[in-house]
């Protein structure tokens, strides 16, 4: 596809809908809507050239036998949904300053230690360049409720018998969902 333009269309507060234009193979023009963070797209290259906006962590108690999870009331979708701790990357921040800071926020645990840290990924390609990165580790601690009055988590640790049961029966974020399936049939 060739790039044609981008066409701002709406800017929120935490994100801009853009129109963008390709000619396809068949020179016939496509206009794709989409979501960023970025609220100036202009170009092809800030499509995907950019920093992440925001960390995902994926947590394993220090035996490894359990994962963390959040149980996230998830306003786009008006239920429940299962997911890794994130949040955006505040400006200034550095990633794993943002994830430190996100996971307290959000379960009132620690980040304890690093086992990896996987390279940018798209939140939901289909719709957003929006970016993050994926900070895979060890988490301690007590749990307390989320620092937040506009987000409503329940978070705890799985084992991954338990896990296989939620993938059953409860609404997850597909990458948590991928990772979830994969990890508790190791």
């Amino acid at each position: 596809m060739e790039f044609i333009g981008i066409e701002k269309k709406a800017e929120g507060r935490y994100i801009t809908r853009y129109d963008i234009t390709y000619e396809t193979a068949d020179h016939k023009r496509k206009v794709y809507e989409m979501i960023s963070r970025n609220k100036n797209l202009t170009t092809k290259k800030e499509l995907t050239e950019h920093p992440a906006d925001s960390v995902v962590l994926i947590m394993h108690s220090e035996a490894e036998d359990k994962i963390l999870l959040n149980k996230e009331f998830r306003m786009a979708c008006g239920d429940f949904v299962f997911n890794f701790p994130a949040g955006l990357i505040d400006s200034g921040e550095e990633f794993m300053e943002s994830a430190r800071r996100e996971l307290k926020e959000e379960t009132g645990l620690d980040l304890v230690r690093v086992k990896d840290v996987l390279g940018d990924s798209f939140s939901a390609v289909g719709f957003s360049n929006e970016k993050n990165i994926c900070v895979v580790g060890v988490a301690e601690g007590e749990f307390a409720p989320s620092t937040s009055t506009v987000e409503e988590i329940e978070a705890a640790w799985y084992t991954k018998e338990e896990v296989r049961e939620l993938l059953k029966k409860e609404y997850f974020a597909a990458r948590t969902q991928s990772y979830c399936y994969l990890w508790s049939r190791m």
